[in-house]
């Protein structure tokens, strides 16, 4: 039997007569080695398969195959990356199949890190059937990789058909792209130090929530980071615990902050700034406070050429100390933005993707383009744009089928920008991890935590936000080229 992509006209008939009719067989998977329509908690898999025939289980023991799943031949698969990304990683599953009838994808995952490795049109599945059972055909696939630990099942046997060569990921007869992957016992520890600014001049998109999860994320994973606040209304400051005072003159953060370090270039150096993060993370971080006496030394420090440039070269001094720093930016384009994006490598820029965080991005855009003049004068390449990430996004359901699609449509149509697979979605543990609070005595502090650390004391829908910033950290650090 051959597979027609014009005769799936719908979903359903793409789940019908592509994968079940066609593909599950063709792969080699009979019907008691499959199951259709399966939750977990808030992910329902269209399809889940198995390499032995057993009752639906789910354990470090399952022989998983791989997840399908089906969308709308009229559906972009672009906009639904992040959700075979999201399911691979959360369910720690090795393989992914991705398809929309008219055109078919595979990803796999490799000790958290999810490649693209498969892609044909519709029309050619027929012709590279082999390439696609040499892949995940029941037969074929190796036993389930270990992927959340540093230990990989059966590893000095060889993988099949995947086979690892130099680092990089091969088949040996297929057309699959060659894609690197990291060392089974990765050091974290890089090379040298990369700098990330997470900046929007639209506020209330996220920017706080990305930076201090990303920086936890990181350091969960075993990196050195550096936090820099750089904003007035030092938003990351409060969100790492260091705002441990209730009155002015406890206030221990106005002489040792993020200005000190651009108001001066013979003193107050990062040493002398850095403050560790209060019970945020595990591992803590280093932080940059910020304070809101930057308001009051903007017009001073804005006169000055010299204070952009500062920040930069104090960071060289430091740069065996720290694997990643992040630089949590203010929404204008003021001075402090000018310094933390002269000082980047890299550029995330969080958005909600509605109509004002969009209509902004020309903006961002033109700014870049000022930045990277003066970059030059400084001896700096172009800041290189990671991508918009999509944050605080809605989880209601009808929103997710019909406007955000387009919504992420239109980065790259209209605005020519990149855009991140990942997703952040705006979920009540969030702001909940942010507003913890502790009671010393009569006062009540606050006590802040990293959605890491709040997953692991609440194990609530915690852990859902907590997964998602782990896929953003891969996601960030593959496209840096150390993933």
């Amino acid at each position: 039997m051959n597979f027609n992509p014009e005769l799936c006209r719908n979903e359903s008939e793409v789940e019908s007569k592509l994968i079940v009719r066609y593909l599950l067989p063709k792969l080699g998977y009979s019907p008691d080695t499959w199951h259709q329509e399966v939750k977990f908690g808030s992910i329902r898999l269209d399809f889940i398969t198995f390499t032995q025939p057993r009752p639906f289980k789910l354990d470090p023991n399952s022989p998983l195959g791989l997840v399908i799943e089906a969308k709308h031949p009229r559906k972009n698969l672009d906009n639904h990356v992040h959700q075979i990304r999201r399911y691979l990683t959360s369910l720690n599953i090795c393989y992914g199949l991705l398809t929309n009838g008219k055109e078919l994808r595979i990803y796999q995952q490799i000790l958290g890190s999810v490649r693209l490795v498969f892609q044909c049109a519709g029309t050619e599945i027929d012709d590279r059937l082999p390439d696609i059972i040499e892949l995940i055909g029941r037969d074929f696939l190796h036993p389930r990789l270990l992927l959340n630990g540093e230990t990989v099942a059966d590893l000095d046997a060889p993988l099949h058909p995947i086979t690892v060569v130099r680092n990089q990921v091969r088949s040996p007869k297929s057309s699959l792209q060659t894609k690197a992957i990291p060392s089974v016992h990765p050091s974290p520890h890089i090379s040298s130090m990369k700098t990330i600014a997470v900046y929007h001049n639209k506020g209330g998109v996220g920017k706080t929530t990305v930076s201090t999860n990303l920086a936890a994320a990181f350091s969960k994973k075993g990196y050195r980071v550096l936090l820099i606040d750089i904003d007035a209304q030092a938003n990351s400051t409060f969100a790492t615990g260091l705002v441990k005072f209730q009155f002015e003159e406890e206030d221990d953060l106005r002489d040792r902050n993020i200005c000190n370090l651009i108001a001066s270039g013979d003193k107050d150096f990062i040493h002398d700034i850095v403050r560790e993060s209060q019970y945020f993370s595990e591992p803590e971080i280093g932080v940059i406070p910020a304070h809101i006496n930057l308001i009051d030394k903007q017009g001073e420090l804005t006169t000055m050429m010299v204070a952009r440039s500062r920040l930069l070269a104090k960071l060289k001094r430091v740069e065996n100390s720290y694997d990643l720093v992040i630089i949590d930016t203010p929404p204008s384009r003021d001075i402090y933005a000018e310094v933390a994006l002269i000082t980047a490598d890299y550029l995330l820029i969080p958005s909600d993707l509605k109509p004002f965080a969009n209509q902004g991005l020309p903006t961002v855009k033109n700014f870049i383009k000022t930045i990277d003049e003066t970059r030059d004068t400084f001896g700096r390449k172009p800041i290189e744009v990671l991508g918009v990430l999509a944050s605080k996004i809605s989880t209601n359901a009808r929103y997710l089928e019909y406007t955000f699609p387009k919504q992420r449509d239109v980065i790259g149509k209209r605005y020519n920008m990149p855009l991140m697979e990942s997703v952040i979605y705006d979920r009540t543990a969030l702001s909940e991890s942010f507003n913890k609070t502790v009671i010393v005595g009569d006062i009540e502090y606050p006590d802040p935590k990293s959605i890491f650390k709040y997953a692991d004391e609440v194990k609530s829908t915690a852990q859902v936000s907590a997964m998602e910033f782990e896929v953003l950290a891969d996601e960030v650090l593959s496209k840096m080229g150390l993933g």
